[in-house]
């Protein structure tokens, strides 16, 4: 029964990944375009120019738990592509203030196609729930690997279409989305995923425990704080990069390609780092990753000409796969498929929430105190989420030895 188990869960994280490729493009168009639009659209005082990027962020928290009931309701092809409708809808809403030189309704528009980017974010959770034990970690990995293609997608989008409407700026990348959006809804029509799929066949697992009662697991909050972690960093540094690099002489286009290289370095080794959490284990890669990410900061302390701020992205974007990646590997083991839903939803919702929490501070902290303060914050963080698995493990060890 194992092998058809594994040939669907196959078929269903080649679609998702696919899904990710065209509609995640869509992440790095709202990223490397909302905050310098932002600035585009603001007055004198630019320090809110990263807020339409917390829009998005906020967008993707806030539509996590309503996401994940719509997807328990209707199931998740529908809820899917129910999820590229409002990606859609948001970037005409955002093309549309960028020609009303409205900077509130685009940050609004933002925000609504950060609510269908929640969806996406649900693509890695169906892939591992759709899976047998065995090659959950490796269907994680085969979805965010389709990022990699939405590594170039996304920005070579911007590339072509930001100037599509002059002399209004950037409204053509965001005209551009529908249609991204709208492949994306044909893809997501291939899936085959019924209304209440019960995915982990090979044991029962009995009725679902209460919320309070999985959230308390140390596993679930430590999984959770390394999540919180790497992304909440991920996503404080990489909204201020486009800024900094701007504001050291680079152009858009260069900024846009820095992106470009870090949403590559965030979804390529999706597809080994299965392999690598099969191999060492979930805890060790999230520590790697967060190696990574003190590199990342070493790097971007260290100068700041273009290839200083491109490898300091890159390091960013594997840092943030290794701990994001083994982080969720690590949450889905806390819960059974008829809890998926409640946790799911409420792990994005606290992730998500911190992620647009920190974006928003980016904007702040740049304005204040300059780029290199972006990258000092990385190191006491990490050193939380590193406290954090050494506990885990010492908790282990005493599990074990009892």
């Amino acid at each position: 029964m194992t092998v058809p188990l594994e040939r669907e869960a196959k078929r269903t994280a080649l679609i998702l990944a696919a899904s990710q490729a065209v509609v995640g493009a869509v992440a790095p168009v709202a990223i490397s375009m909302g905050a310098l639009t932002g600035f585009y659209l603001l007055g004198a005082d630019k320090s809110l120019a990263t807020a339409p990027v917390t829009g998005y962020n906020l967008g993707v928290a806030i539509g996590a738990v309503p996401a994940a009931m719509l997807m328990h309701a209707i199931g998740r092809r529908y809820g899917f592509m129910s999820g590229s409708m409002i990606t859609g809808i948001g970037g005409a809403i955002a093309a549309a203030a960028i020609f009303q030189g409205s900077f509130w309704m685009f940050a609004a528009a933002m925000a609504l196609i950060g609510v269908g980017g929640s969806f996406v974010q649900q693509y890695r959770f169906a892939a591992a729930d759709n899976a047998p034990s065995s090659f959950k970690p490796r269907a994680i990995s085969w979805v965010l690997g389709g990022g990699v293609f939405a590594a170039i997608i996304g920005p070579q989008t911007v590339i072509f279409t930001r100037n599509l409407f002059e002399p209004v700026e950037f409204a053509g990348a965001f005209a551009a989305v529908i249609g991204l959006a709208a492949i994306g809804l044909v893809i997501l029509s291939f899936l085959r995923l019924p209304k209440d799929q019960i995915v982990e066949r090979e044991a029962d697992h009995g009725p679902a425990r209460p919320l309070g009662q999985i959230v308390r697991q140390p596993k679930f909050i430590i999984a959770l704080i390394c999540a919180i972690g790497s992304y909440a960093l991920m996503s404080f540094v990489m909204t201020g990069a486009p800024l900094a690099m701007v504001g050291c002489g680079f152009t858009p286009d260069e900024a846009t390609l820095g992106i470009s290289w870090h949403v590559m370095a965030m979804f390529a080794p999706s597809f080994f780092t299965g392999r690598l959490i099969a191999r060492f284990g979930k805890e060790r890669v999230v520590a790697a990753g967060l190696i990574l990410l003190i590199g990342c900061g070493i790097v971007a302390l260290s100068g700041i000409a273009l290839w200083q701020f491109w490898l300091a992205l890159i390091l960013l974007g594997v840092g943030w796969n290794f701990g994001f990646i083994g982080a969720t590997a690590m949450v889905s083991e806390t819960y059974t498929p008829a809890e998926k839903n409640g946790v799911q939803g409420l792990h994005d919702l606290l992730l998500f929430g911190s992620v647009a929490f920190a974006s928003l501070m980016s904007g702040q902290v740049y304005n204040s105190w300059g780029w290199d303060m972006l990258n000092w914050i990385i190191f006491p963080v990490v050193a939380l989420c590193l406290a954090a698995l050494a506990l885990l493990l010492v908790l282990r060890q005493g599990e074990t030895r009892a």
